[in-house]
């Protein structure tokens, strides 16, 4: 073999070696002190009314370089908080979440689209009282670097999309307490 050709076929295979995988997915786990999903709702017109679940567990998966992402996120139906503890326990009442039968919501993505190198939508199912439909969240928000604090990688996102809550058998009191209710997810995620 003659020289040059030696070295050009070991630089090649080096590089071949030493690149990165272009296409990895990567994991990360929901931070539960930085993810809050919330509601609002018209209370008879007089106010919009926002309460929040307290409890969130998950992951989302990215490829950024193959544009690729799935989300699993369960919410502790319980964890409710309305800031007035009777309230919490009426909205887990029979009529709303009914928590004692269904203790948790679930989303599980089926399609994640990607403008560039950040996610704008997730497409997926959200199970309420054991009721399955499908729900577009719009990704307002994202952002991807290395946490400051923690010193591993972390992805942070704002989503949002709208439901009736008669779709998912919680809807008494429509139309005066609304039936269509606004559901944003601030959510941070730790690479795993």
């Amino acid at each position: 073999m003659n020289k040059p050709f030696a070295v050009l076929a070991l630089i090649s295979l080096a590089s071949i070696v030493a690149a990165p995988a272009f296409a990895a997915p990567e994991t990360y786990a929901i931070d539960p002190n930085h993810t809050y999903p919330r509601f609002e709702y018209s209370h008879f017109g007089y106010s919009t009314q926002l309460q929040r679940f307290n409890k969130t567990a998950g992951t989302i998966v990215v490829d950024r370089a193959a544009k690729t992402a799935s989300v699993d996120i369960t919410i502790d139906a319980k964890s409710v908080d309305t800031g007035y503890p009777l309230f919490n326990e009426h909205i887990q009442g029979e009529d709303y979440l009914d928590t004692a039968r269904y203790p948790t919501i679930t989303y599980k993505s089926t399609a994640v689209r990607f403008d560039g190198d950040k996610p704008v939508a997730v497409e997926g199912n959200l199970t309420i009282k054991g009721v399955t439909k499908p729900v577009t969240l719009t990704v307002t928000s994202f952002h991807a670097m290395p946490h400051p604090m923690v010193k591993v990688d972390a992805i942070g996102a704002n989503a949002v999309t709208r439901i009736k809550r008669s779709d998912f058998n919680a809807g008494k009191n429509a139309p005066y307490v609304s039936d269509e209710m606004t559901l944003s997810i601030a959510v941070e995620a730790l690479k795993q």
